[in-house]
């Protein structure tokens, strides 16, 4: 059933596009600004999404540039690319003055090498050193993922003095619900809660208060993993330390969000071999050589499968029923792999599935494939012996499902488990490999037992 809140922000969406459409049409570009001026950054980015390239440009050129940086860390990958290209150096980084060190550090990693030196050359010393901070680790990790505005306390001060300290400050960095307590190394030893220290009696001790039994999130942690954490504490913020445990940053729920959307768009777009950031609206030209590979890995395995059946082209001749009924053996073993690949990638990407349960899980997707297999085997058998009158043909088409259904069954299972240990992407490459092993499995299993019966 549609989500009716996402049902009408999408409505809501078409309409200001149609709006804007309207004026750009009508060449009124000051009506187009002073309606952008009034949307969210989030809002805007999703209208730059929704319009073709020359479109795109235009809308770009008539945003306040008070707010550039806050819609360009919200836009794709692809999207963002294509902007950023139209920049020099100087207009970067004073888009790029004021966003917190990771969101720079994600704008940096869509730029050429050379380009983001330049970039990071022109910044001032202290913005440059907590934007390189996070570019010293991969963008997927959690250190890739932190922001390095935190705001730490040390243990033996009373809570009167922590007080006194935060209101020295302008502002408190977003989503803070916690401090972060460090020693002299600055190696990070618990939280301090602002509820605590907000309910607290202020003589008491930060020491006296502060939560240790939290474990601080590794700066290597995979980004996925880090997603995890948070789903499972219900954290807002968590620090990021090193291998001394030195305090480096803090992931924030926000950032959290956006990779487990990345890995949902991830999933989704992997089914067809697409990338997840592909712009909606790319070129022909850019869309056209990346759906080319993935055509082209689906008629190498189209074609295995042809060949399969043409071993077999005299029995066809022969049996003309064999025909007929030859895409329903593969069909059938097709649907029940990719049920059971489904259940393992998701498995896998919640972190459920290891070395020490995948035993019990292909045991159980066995003996469901064995079950459905002699289910509807014996259902196509029935239906094969009142169409064609011939009961070796419904003995032929039962065995085949029989064998596929949980050939399908155990292929769904293992492949999985055997790209990740190959270091390849399940959901990407774990489609095309289930359906090359079901229609051959299947093709074979059915014409080899009409040719053993009817030679």
């Amino acid at each position: 059933m549609p989500n009716p809140v996402n049902a009408d922000i999408s409505f809501r969406a078409q309409n200001q596009l149609s709006e804007l459409y309207a004026a750009l049409d009508s060449g009124t570009g000051r009506e187009v600004q002073r309606m952008l001026a009034s949307l969210s950054p989030q809002s805007i980015a999703q209208l730059l999404e929704s319009s073709p390239p020359r479109i795109r440009q235009v809308l770009w050129k008539l945003i306040d540039r008070e707010v550039e940086g806050e819609v360009l860390q919200e836009l794709a990958d692809d999207v963002k690319a294509q902007i950023l290209s139209t920049m020099d150096t100087e207009e970067m980084v004073a888009i790029m003055e004021g966003l917190d060190a990771d969101d720079v550090a994600d704008i940096l990693q869509q730029l050429p090498e050379r380009v983001m030196a330049e970039v990071l050359s022109a910044m001032s010393e202290s913005d440059r050193q907590r934007v390189e901070g996070v570019l010293a680790y991969g963008e997927e990790t959690a250190g890739g993922l932190m922001d390095t505005d935190i705001v730490s306390v040390r243990p033996n001060l009373t809570l009167d003095v922590v007080l006194r300290y935060l209101r020295r400050h302008e502002q408190l960095p977003e989503s803070t619900d916690n401090l972060f307590v460090v020693n002299r190394q600055d190696r990070f030893i618990g939280l301090l809660p602002l509820t605590k220290l907000l309910t607290t009696d202020p003589s008491v001790t930060v020491r006296e208060v502060m939560v240790t039994d939290v474990e601080p999130i590794p700066a290597d942690l995979p980004d996925n993993e880090v997603a995890q954490l948070f789903a499972k504490y219900d954290w807002i913020t968590a620090p990021v330390v090193d291998e001394d445990r030195r305090l480096l940053g803090r992931i924030t729920i926000d950032d959290v969000v956006d990779v487990i959307r990345e890995d949902a768009d991830h999933s989704l777009m992997s089914l067809a071999g697409l990338d997840e950031e592909e712009d909606t609206f790319a070129p022909i030209i850019r869309t056209a050589p990346r759906r080319a590979i993935w055509l082209g890995i689906n008629l190498l395995t189209a074609l295995l499968a042809s060949w399969v059946i043409n071993l077999f082209q005299g029995t066809i001749d022969k049996v003309v029923a064999l025909a007929v009924l030859m895409p329903i053996v593969a069909s059938m073993g097709g649907v029940a792999g990719s049920q059971t690949l489904t259940v393992v990638i998701r498995g896998m990407a919640l972190g459920q599935i290891g070395r020490s349960n995948l035993s019990w899980l292909l045991s159980r997707e066995l003996g469901s494939g064995a079950l459905n297999a002699i289910l509807w085997s014996t259902v196509m058998g029935g239906i094969a012996a009142l169409w064609f009158g011939d009961t070796r043909i419904a003995l032929i088409i039962i065995a085949a499902m029989v064998i596929n259904l949980i050939t399908a069954a155990l292929a769904g299972a293992i492949l999985p488990v055997a790209l990740r240990a190959l270091r390849i992407d399940p959901a990407l490459a774990g489609g095309v490999a289930l359906t090359t092993v079901t229609d051959v499995v299947g093709f074979m299993s059915f014409l080899g037992l009409a040719t053993w019966i009817f030679a």
